[in-house]
């Protein structure tokens, strides 16, 4: 080939990237500058391969309520993550497979790719250097269920030497009760049980907890008095659907345009108090200050 033959193709590709610019197409430049995508890259991709088998695999939490909760006589699963389940396995024209876990079992199975999807985590810095998080489903609001009779709107109103707190050892909720009510007498329990334990029998005034533990307690026995989502600051820690760290962004990316516009429609919060009502908590009962 001649040195004229060599610079009349070298022309050509520049004219051909420069009709690419000018048309605006971005299939057109990506093969004229992109090389091809590594074998690797293409394989690591489970939105792909959710298709392909026509499978999505969820990792299911027997008796988290309003979450996950399993008919023992049909096995039959329902509650909010479920309908969230159903609705993208809808969309994608496929079917759910059941992998029954843990909060924390959840963040292992994603790693270990037995699931494609894990729900109702808690988006936490630890577990976002091991795995993808797909936004906000909503953001879970703590306050305190207060004994009959008792007012509080503010941690300020519990923040007191006089008020008696009850919460599970090691828990989100011991963590938010000495963050925001330290002046308080705190009674550190070792399960939610004992908690409840003494609520009901009148040795403390309240118990700090989030939302659902909340409303849920309550709904079971409506003698334990009232739930209240305290201000001053507003304290709530985000809820989100976790997925396996990959190179290929597109089954996150998907998630988290699929989680934007199911809370944009009010969805989510519809969801929600369907799962909640499996707890017998009735919707009026669900405060208007839940962000969902």
């Amino acid at each position: 080939m001649t040195q004229t033959d060599e610079s009349k193709i070298s022309e050509e590709r520049r004219e051909a990237l420069r009709y690419a610019l000018a048309i605006g197409s971005g299939a057109a430049l990506a093969a004229a500058t992109v090389a091809p995508a590594r074998a690797e890259d293409a394989a690591d991709n489970t939105l792909d391969r959710v298709r392909a088998a026509g499978v999505m695999r969820i990792a299911v939490l027997p008796g988290e309520l309003p979450y996950f909760n399993k008919d023992l006589a049909s096995g039959t699963w329902s509650g909010m993550c479920i309908e969230m389940a159903n609705d993208i396995a809808k969309l994608l024209d496929v079917k759910l497979d059941y992998i029954e876990s843990t909060y924390g079992n959840s963040i292992l199975d994603l790693q270990a790719n037995k699931i494609d999807v894990g729900f109702a985590l808690n988006p936490t810095p630890q577990r976002a250097l091991v795995v993808d998080f797909c936004g906000a489903v909503f953001h879970h609001p703590f306050g305190a269920m207060l004994k009959k009779g008792m007012e509080a709107k503010t941690w300020a109103d519990i923040n007191k030497p006089e008020v008696k707190i009850a919460v599970d050892v090691g828990s989100a909720n011991e963590a938010v009760a000495r963050r925001f009510a330290p002046n308080a007498t705190i009674k550190s329990l070792k399960s939610r049980d004992e908690v409840m334990l003494e609520m009901s029998s009148g040795r403390v005034d309240c118990v700090v907890n989030a939302l659902v533990l909340g409303l849920t307690a309550i709904a079971k026995n409506p003698n334990l008095g009232t739930y209240k989502i305290l201000q001053t600051p507003s304290v709530a820690i985000p809820s989100s659907m976790a997925v396996r760290r990959e190179s290929d962004k597109r089954w996150r990316d998907f998630l988290a345009v699929w989680v934007d516009y199911n809370r944009g429609i009010g969805q989510m919060r519809e969801w929600f108090v369907k799962g909640l009502a499996l707890s017998n908590v009735k919707p009026e009962d669900v405060p208007v200050e839940l962000n969902i």
